[in-house]
Parts: C-alpha cells; sequence; structure tokens
C-alpha cells in the first residue's frame, strides 16, 4: 500500500466543550526517524493502532512511559521525542486545557509537562488502542471515541468566566498580548491572573503566551507561507529573528532550519474543518 491518509473529525456536539477535534493518520512511506512533538495551545491524547509509541524523550524531568500504546500529553514546553520506523498508523485527539476535569477528572496543571501512559488512565482507555485498531475504518474508529469520551463526560466545567475569556483573548491574539493588558480587561490583578491561570492550566500566562507565539510560526510554515524568518518572527510577535531561533530551539529542541529540513516534508498542514463524511 502507498500513500499517506489523514482524516480530520468533529467530535460527538456534546464533547465540544472540551474535545476539539479527532485527527486519524496513516503513513506508508518512509518517516523521519525521529519526530518532535511539539507545544501547542492543547492537551493531546495519542494512540497508535500498530507498534507499540517508542518516547524516547518527554517534557519536563519525569522519566516517559516505557512502550505505551497510548498517551495523554499535558501542556508543555519542551519537545516529546517519539522514535519512528514501518508503518504508523494512529490517533490524535485534541482537547482544550481548560475545563479537562470534565473528562478526565483532573486539572489540565495536573497534567502540565508530563507524559501519562494511557493504560494508567483506567481500564476503558487501557481498552481503547486494541478496539480502535480492531475497527475497520475512520468513521467507525471516531465513533468508538465518542462512546468512550461520552462515558466519561460530566459535562461541569466550573470555570471561572473570567479566565475563560483571558484564554479566548490569548487565542485571538496568538499570545502577543500582554499579561498586565489582560489582567486589567477582566478587571483582576496581574498576580491573580497568573495564579488562577498557573493553577487550571499548569503553565503561567506567560508561558502558554510563548507556546501560542510558537505554535503560530509553526502553523504559517506547515501553510507554506512564503516568508523569511525575518518577517515571520515579526509577524508573530518576536522582537527579531534571533529571538524567534532562540525561542524555537527551546520550544522545539532544534532551530527552524532544522526542523523544517526534517520534518516540514512529512507534514500535512489542515484548516481544522473535518473531513466530508468523517
Amino acid at each position: 500500500m502507498s500513500g499517506d491518509e489523514w482524516v480530520v473529525a468533529a467530535p460527538h456536539p456534546a464533547l465540544r466543550p472540551i474535545v476539539v477535534r479527532y485527527l486519524g493518520y496513516a503513513r506508508h512511506e518512509a518517516a523521519p526517524a525521529l519526530h518532535r512533538g511539539l507545544p501547542s495551545r492543547h492537551v493531546t491524547l495519542a494512540i497508535s493502532l500498530v507498534d507499540p509509541m517508542r518516547v524516547v524523550g518527554a517534557p519536563g524531568s519525569g522519566r516517559p512511559p516505557t512502550r505505551p500504546q497510548g498517551v495523554l500529553g499535558g501542556m508543555h514546553t519542551s519537545p516529546a521525542l517519539i522514535a519512528q520506523q514501518g508503518h504508523l498508523c494512529g490517533v490524535h485527539v485534541e482537547l482544550h486545557p481548560l475545563g479537562l476535569r470534565a473528562l478526565f477528572g483532573c486539572s489540565s496543571a495536573e497534567l502540565s509537562e508530563q507524559v501519562i501512559d494511557l493504560a494508567d488512565l483506567g481500564s476503558r482507555f487501557a481498552a481503547l488502542p486494541p478496539r480502535l485498531a480492531a475497527t475497520p475504518d475512520w468513521r467507525g474508529r471516531f465513533t468508538v471515541l465518542d462512546e468512550v469520551l461520552l462515558e466519561r463526560f460530566t459535562g461541569a466545567t466550573d470555570l471561572a468566566p473570567e479566565l475563560a475569556f483571558a484564554w479566548r483573548r490569548m487565542l485571538a491574539t496568538g499570545g502577543t498580548i500582554r499579561v498586565a493588558q489582560l489582567a486589567g480587561e477582566i478587571g483582576w490583578s496581574r498576580r491573580h491572573l497568573g495564579e488562577v491561570f498557573r493553577r487550571e492550566v499548569g503553565l503561567s500566562p506567560k508561558q502558554a503566551a510563548r507556546v501560542l507565539r510558537f505554535e503560530r510560526a509553526g502553523n504559517l510554515l506547515r501553510r507554506g507561507t512564503r516568508m523569511n524568518l525575518a518577517d515571520l518572527a515579526a509577524v508573530c510577535g518576536y522582537s527579531d529573528q534571533s529571538h524567534l531561533t532562540n525561542e524555537w530551539r527551546a520550544l522545539a529542541g532544534c532551530s527552524p532550519g532544522t526542523w523544517i529540513a526534517e520534518e516540514l516534508p512529512f507534514l500535512q498542514y489542515d484548516t481544522g474543518t473535518p473531513a466530508a463524511g468523517s
């Protein structure tokens, strides 16, 4: 079999306060030996439908799981390193970091800078990878995900509206809004915003803003946007190209040039719109 598959689907409507989308993929051609799971705005549930994952480097200081079939990764400020070889096939579930207790019984803060083996989340999640692998098509796999996640979803997020507003503003500005301005807009002190934000998300507002600027730069590169790194830095809120490069090394573990050469040719950018019929 040749060629790659990439399928995007929306979750069940009841899950959408927490679940952003499902991504199914299959790669039958050569892939880079090392994949960098980059920091982003999402908490990510990742499941391999073939061989177990080889997590060779995890964010934070903790040891990565040993050959997991699936993982739950919190928001992070350094890359998760995955060794790859042969045929790849799996599912990613992108999750909002706010209100995660309604699905997993823990906050995003408790998952921050961690990669957790799916088997440690209970028998239903431990049984999910083989169940998905035994399902013959993407539509059926996404239906299984809906079923399992709906069983866990309580529907109660219990978030301060000021925090939800602050997060939306950070997303809308690509992480370029100043924390002091954001605190003023919601009527909180900068200190109080930092405390509440870190308690729920696990990162400080400043750290989250770094991740959002980095994510925006990566998305523009995936789209094939034609601009040099100096212009990219200016568009994404960096002081100059050197600032962009230093941040990329810190958050991706390599320079922008290395990532572009090693991984960008193997990545597919999508608009976030679910595939027809998925």
